[in-house]
């Protein structure tokens, strides 16, 4: 892996993530003579018939202006900022709920978390939760159409012996099928071993994040004789707070782990509650754009990359240490902060690069348009909860009118262009004009009752439909 620089840090103030917010292209990100960002528009070319390779990276917490083209005043990123100037840059994006693995399963099936019972927990942590290997997922239905498929890196849905992604449709697996580890030793969330190579365990204590770049760049250049689809999930930047030069803090945390009586003090070991900083994170999310940019030099070296959709985003918003301005709240709410993510798809065969796009979608849309692009087709037996963007970016297609919803155990939360309805922990109902009001400042349900009823009652008519949390 490159040498991460030690650029000083610029301090945490500026306007970057206000013209982000606002569509225009963030300055920081703009080293390049590039052309400014424009508002979205579909190519309308022709298509070759070629399917594409699909390549979907996600990274781990990453808030949604740690990027320096969404706003970060401190972070460099430059190969992530190259991306969005090649391709499209959304800055409505959402994940498909506030914590790792629920949205996980709304990526890989198109639909609600609460529609499995594995999407119920907020986030898994233990054996007898996971994705159930009958479901239909993003990797079953594109093999089924012809598609190779792998998954490197962080799996979070579920251990074995009973959850793998070599259960669920993915021909390779590479990675941790926990949410969390230490990122030298590879002790996970239960204390144990957490590399795998299908599922065997991988022996290599090498920084985690340089381990997986190396499996992702050898993979995107073989000689694959047929489209490929490959979910790359960095568990960069999640705590412990660790970045390439950190083996003596990381030897710290794995005796912890090691010592540890209970898993609650395994997981407090892994939480680093006593370690990171600003600076920190600076260096693994600048760790994460160098990784993501290893594997794009190796795409480009392939020849692959005209005829490659690249997906880039998060699990969802950051925390700590992130940088969310101007968005309030952070991982596990479902305030902006915790659910609004960068989001950037290029794929130069028929997607124009420079763009901005404002409009609304969330984890499971993407699954439904990258089934759609991939030629395959949803399992009628599970229907999909997620529209296709594929009629957007790919012939100007208008996105019908729907509402993007959320549940998690202490929130609720519901959008319908630019209104948002949210329900705090305490049980008070809100209501707010993320176009005035991204910060979720100016709480409008006093002066919109009827609104503000209307909204709620199609989260309820959505949630009734879902599985009940269980006590």
């Amino acid at each position: 892996m490159p040498e991460i620089s030690r650029r000083a840090f610029a301090g945490l103030v500026g306007g970057g993530a206000v013209t982000a917010v606002a569509g225009t292209a963030a300055t920081a990100g703009a080293a390049e003579n590039a052309p400014a960002e424009r508002p979205f528009q579909a190519r309308h070319a022709a298509s070759s018939g070629r399917r594409p390779n699909i390549l979907v990276i996600l990274g781990d917490d990453l808030g949604w202006a740690d990027l320096s083209s969404y706003g970060a005043p401190h972070i460099r990123t430059p190969h992530l900022d190259r991306l969005a100037r090649q391709g499209v840059r959304f800055t409505d994006a959402y994940s498909g709920s506030a914590t790792c693995s629920p949205t996980r399963f709304s990526l890989y099936t198109g639909r609600y978390p609460g529609r499995t019972p594995g999407g119920l927990a907020e986030p898994i942590g233990n054996r007898t939760q996971g994705l159930d290997p009958n479901h239909p997922t993003l990797a079953s239905l594109l093999k089924k159409a012809g598609y190779a498929t792998a998954l490197i890196g962080k799996w979070h849905c579920g251990w074995l012996p009973d959850y793998s992604p070599t259960k669920s449709g993915w021909d390779e697996f590479f990675g941790n099928h926990g949410g969390v580890l230490e990122y030298f030793s590879k002790l996970g969330q239960l204390g144990d071993y957490d590399l795998y190579e299908g599922d065997a365990t991988y022996e290599d204590l090498r920084y985690y994040t340089e381990v997986l770049t190396e499996r992702a760049v050898e993979y995107v250049g073989r000689d694959h004789d047929r489209p490929w689809l490959l979910n790359l999930n960095f568990t960069t930047p999640h705590w412990p707070w660790l970045a390439e030069d950190d083996e003596e803090t990381g030897a710290e945390i794995e005796a912890r782990i090691r010592a540890a009586k209970t898993q609650a003090e395994v997981v407090a070991a892994l939480n680093h509650y006593d370690g990171g900083s600003v600076e920190k994170y600076r260096e693994m999310v600048e760790s994460l754009d160098s990784a993501v940019g290893e594997v794009l030099a190796a795409l480009r070296r392939s020849g692959q990359e005209e005829n490659t959709l690249v997906l880039f985003a998060s699990d969802n918003g950051g925390e700590r240490y992130s940088y969310n301005w101007p968005l309030s709240g952070e991982k596990f709410v479902l305030l902006e902060g915790g659910i609004r993510v960068p989001t950037i798809v290029r794929w130069p065969a028929r997607v124009d690069g420079h763009q901005v796009s404002h409009e609304p979608n969330f984890s499971p849309d993407w699954a439904a348009t990258l089934l759609e692009i991939g030629g395959a087709r949803p399992d009628p037996a599970y229907p999909l909860d997620g529209t296709s963007l594929a009629g957007y970016l790919l012939r100007g297609e208008e996105l019908p009118e729907r509402d993007l919803f959320w549940r998690v155990r202490a929130n609720r939360a519901l959008r319908r262009g630019d209104w948002k309805y949210y329900q705090d922990a305490t049980k008070a109902d809100h209501l707010y004009n993320l176009a005035a009001d991204a910060r979720e400042q100016a709480d409008l349900a006093p002066d919109k009752p009827e609104l503000l009823a209307e909204l709620k009652a199609s989260w309820e008519k959505t949630a009734g439909t879902l599985l009940p949390y269980p006590n």
